[in-house]
């Protein structure tokens, strides 16, 4: 359990939030959202200690443990993947080092003797000699294999690492938990993965990330940071998100009776209880679902950038074909014998389990990369927009976003033609003429998604489209990509985006490829297709 009474934190004179205080409880998972800069991952670090609240206290109860995902990804590089993970658990660790650095004295004497004793029987009651296969556990649900499991850190990815310092968090079942995005770098299975052991998870977990599906399945409650206070709501993001926008909508409606509004929200509660209801993602977790009333419906001061794709025409009759298609990298095989064709109304998600070959094949039939073999052919009537996975190589220039902007469009390149676009990206003021190398990943990303609007493409090819955007970006691109007239191809690690908007299935493998017109839950959940999976990735 987290006690947090009267917290307040300011820099300067801007202040976070203030006046709050909350309890978080045992067997609850509290997704903590918030616009960004709002203080998500400040209210974190003051949780776990590693920054000082202006004001207030945060307790923990009595004899519980704190664990958090840590950040620095190159602060164990000198210690191994397994002793990594130990030392997430502290007070196991330290009884660890202890017992073994008197075991190793040359002059062991009797006094030692006994402080080893009692050390053992700590050790025990900790059940630290089942440690390391508790630790290799989670290591193997995280796609660390075991010939690593004793290598030093430094010889691991960026990504191998994002995954041990996950493990490390989750070690020895804490009794607070705290995760900061945990959701980066995994790929779908491992966070299929981290979501049914959080479904497991009997204590007390907050988590920041801009995965809402993740969010959805395992948060009970949702903690919003916004207008300067944080409040803990009953349901997950997406009742949070739709609540929030009824609200809204109801604050406009000025006109609308007291009696109207109370019986909406009670029918809007009643629709959202019963899909929860039937929905694939209810666990026992799900118990906040009764507890839903109409205090936790509130209007939200967030802003939802304006993402309209609209075509100039519709897709022809023919889209895309590829035949024969294949690919390799410094001797490994990406993908081969991809061959398929695109037909009206298709909504593509590539997927793959080596993120280099999705990122290939889209530049490839964006004529940014040779194939080893096969072809690839676009209709006559194809105009497509690319939102590559790397952008860096649009932004290495010091002209202004408006001049920048101004260079991709077709027609009018005035500043108040093209100060629309960026508004609708919220860009505003002075804000567009800020240099483009200056921007952050977020502001990059939305710079390109106002330049693909600008092309009103009929096919857009998104490679991973939810990097570096906040929770409000992402909603608004999902939003838009549901309803979009066009064709869409696309890779994504957000399990709520694919299923949201896809309605065929392509993986890419080293031995072949599947393809599938069906949705991507039952895609995952399919026994054959499973069986099939499997058989294309061994070597």
């Amino acid at each position: 359990m987290i006690t947090v009474q009267d917290l307040g934190i300011q820099f300067g004179k801007q202040v976070l939030f203030q006046d709050v205080n909350l309890k978080f409880t045992s067997g609850n998972c509290y997704g903590v959202i918030g616009a960004n800069g709002a203080g998500k991952s400040t209210f974190l670090k003051i949780i776990s200690g590693e920054e000082s609240p202006t004001k207030g206290s945060v307790t923990l109860g009595k004899g519980e443990r704190l664990s958090v995902l840590k950040q620095n990804h190159f602060e164990f590089d000198d210690v191994t993947v397994m002793d990594t993970v130990l030392m997430g658990h502290t007070v196991l660790w330290d009884i660890m080092q202890e017992k073994n650095a008197l075991y190793e004295k040359p002059d062991f004497s009797e006094e030692d003797g006994i402080r080893a004793a009692e050390l053992e029987a700590q050790y025990a009651d900790m059940d630290g000699w089942n440690a390391e296969t508790e630790a290799a556990i989670l290591l193997s649900g995280m796609k660390i294999k075991e010939d690593q499991h004793y290598k030093l850190m430094k010889d691991l990815s960026g990504k191998e690492k994002v995954r041990v310092l996950l493990a490390q968090a989750l070690f020895g079942k804490p009794d607070n938990l705290l995760l900061d995005e945990p959701t980066n770098d995994l790929d779908l299975e491992t966070i299929s993965w981290l979501e049914n052991y959080l479904h497991n998870f009997e204590n007390t977990v907050l988590v920041v990330s801009h995965d809402r599906y993740f969010l959805d399945s395992v948060s009970t409650h949702t903690v919003d940071i916004d207008f300067g206070k944080i409040k803990i709501f009953g349901g997950n993001y997406s009742f949070w998100y739709e609540s929030s926008q009824l609200a809204l909508r109801q604050q406009k409606a000025q006109n609308k009776k007291a009696e109207e509004k109370k019986k909406e929200l009670l029918e809007f509660i009643a629709r959202f209880r019963a899909n929860v209801a039937k929905s694939k993602q209810t666990t026992s977790r799900k118990k906040m679902i009764e507890k839903l009333n109409i205090e936790d419906i509130q209007p939200s001061s967030r802003k939802y950038p304006g993402i309209i794709f609209t075509p100039e025409r519709l897709p022809g009759n023919s889209v895309l074909d590829v035949k024969n298609l294949s690919k390799s990298l410094d001797g490994e095989v990406l993908f081969k014998d991809v061959e398929f064709t695109i037909e009206k109304n298709d909504k593509i998600v590539i997927i793959s389990k080596d993120s280099r070959a999705m990122t290939a094949f889209f530049e490839i039939i964006n004529g940014n990369m040779e194939a080893d073999t096969g072809t690839y052919e676009w209709g006559q009537t194809i105009t497509k927009a690319y939102l590559p996975l790397d952008n860096s190589k649009f932004f290495k220039g010091e002209e202004s976003i408006v001049d920048w902007l101004a260079e991709f469009s077709p027609e009018d390149t005035s500043e108040m033609f093209l100060r629309n676009y960026l508004g609708k990206m919220l860009f505003k003021g002075e804000e567009i003429y800020k240099k483009v190398n200056v921007l952050s990943g977020g502001e990059k990303m939305r710079c390109m998604i106002a330049r693909m609007i600008l092309q009103n493409p009929n096919v857009l090819i998104l490679d991973t489209p939810t990097n570096h955007l906040d929770l409000e970006s992402i909603q608004a691109f999902n939003n838009n990509l549901k309803t979009f007239k066009g064709n869409i191809l696309m890779s994504s690690h957000d399990h709520e985006f694919i299923r949201t908007v896809c309605n065929r299935i392509i993986e890419i493998t080293p031995n072949g490829m599947i393809d599938k017109l069906m949705n991507y839950d039952d895609y995952i959940t399919d026994e054959k297709i499973k069986e099939r999976r499997k058989a294309l990735y061994k070597k």
